[in-house]
């Protein structure tokens, strides 16, 4: 079978943060010490190989940079300084572009005054239908003599607007996450129809590891720690988004319920839990001491910080609301939301949801390839093509 050698593969790698993966010259040091790596998923040095012999559809096909979880342990043994799991969290980066056809992943990977563009467009754009809003009403919905913020801003309308919003982020992300499943699984379907049932039964791959993250929990068997803190990440995530995506319109109130109430325990929880994490993640990036923070790519600073801006500018309106000041509570939730909905339009692109859905969703191909493989062997299987 002939292979296309790609000479600009490398390069265009290293704009996405590899760090000296010409270095490596293939001793295998970096799976062998890799608790996740087997036989059929030799990584990272499989990945390198690939990139230094410039051979784009293989690594196109792979899913082998998703079932890396960076504990940076074959970095510090690499003989070479070929920083190995700086080029898995490259590779990572480079399929999350390909797997998006716009074309704006690629952009804010590559280009940091894209990225910043984007924020700012969005954020803007945010503030501008808010102001919008009260131009057309004419400022009636401005109450200055106490806090009124669903008059400032209508829950149902804000659910609204998110709702939408949100579901064409959805849209987007589907789409690339078909596009992945047409790149892995290509070959496949080209030879053989793999029936629906076992698309449906194998699906349960997807739904473990996106709840437990189990893979995090086996990088590193003696320290739990960082499964734990991103268990406990998610957790919170999830809680926020279920409170704006979903329940805005009970969220979003200017009753002032007792502390017993669920409203407030589960925002109190997502708030705790997102401002701890993104502070210790922030913090930690910002003294270097762990082999996995030792080359932050700028966009790796947007989720965490994303989470903090929103955590703390979540936590003054809702100071500002008990203390009764009109405008300091207007002008932070504008704030607030002109930072969260930055965070969604820039996240779904090229950040951490897509990491949420692309590893299950990997494990969730794999287990499909080894279901295929063991249909071929079987006379039932229709041959692609076939009547």
């Amino acid at each position: 079978m002939s292979a296309r050698v790609d000479l600009s593969l490398l390069p265009e790698i290293k704009r996405y943060g590899a760090v000296n993966p010409e270095a490596c010259f293939n001793c295998g040091n970096c799976t062998a010490i890799c608790s996740l790596a087997d036989g059929d998923h030799p990584f990272p040095r499989n990945g390198i190989r690939l990139l230094q012999l410039g051979l784009r559809d293989r690594l196109l096909r792979s899913v082998d940079p998703w079932l890396c979880y960076y504990c940076g342990e074959c970095s510090q043994t690499c003989p070479k300084g070929a920083e190995p799991a700086e080029t898995m969290m490259a590779l990572r980066r480079w399929l999350t572009a390909q797997y998006d056809r716009s074309g704006h992943a690629a952009k804010m990977y590559t280009s940091e005054r894209a990225t910043w563009g984007a924020i700012l467009r969005v954020a803007l754009s945010t503030l501008a239908l808010l102001v919008l809003y009260h131009v057309v009403t004419g400022f009636e919905h401005i109450v200055t003599d106490r806090v009124a913020l669903n008059d400032f801003a209508p829950a149902l309308l804000v659910w609204a607007l998110v709702v939408l919003h949100f579901g064409w982020l959805g849209y987007r992300l589907l789409q690339n996450t078909i596009r992945m499943f047409q790149l892995v699984m290509g070959p496949e379907l080209e030879r053989f129809k793999i029936p629906l049932p076992t698309y449906l039964t194998e699906f349960k791959e997807f739904v473990l590891h996106y709840f437990t993250q189990k893979r995090w929990r086996d990088c590193d068997r003696q320290d739990r720690s960082r499964w734990l803190k991103h268990i406990l990440l998610v957790s919170g995530y999830l809680t926020m988004l279920l409170l704006v995506v979903g329940l805005l319109w009970w969220f979003q109130t200017d009753a002032i319920y007792p502390l017993y109430h669920p409203q407030r325990w589960l925002g109190y929880y997502a708030t705790i839990v997102l401002l701890y994490t993104s502070a210790e993640v922030l913090i930690d990036r910002w003294r270097k001491r762990e082999q996995l923070h030792r080359f932050s790519h700028p966009t790796d600073w947007l989720f965490p910080s994303f989470i903090l801006v929103g955590a703390i500018t979540g936590i003054l309106v809702h100071i500002f609301r008990y203390v009764g000041w009109p405008w300091p509570t207007y002008g932070m939730y504008g704030v607030h939301v002109m930072a969260m909905v930055a965070m969604l339009d820039t996240e779904v692109g090229i950040g951490k949801w897509t990491h949420m859905i692309y590893r299950p969703m990997a494990m969730y191909l794999e287990s499909l390839k080894h279901k295929a493989s063991e249909l071929k062997l079987s006379p039932d299987l229709v041959p692609a093509g076939a009547d």
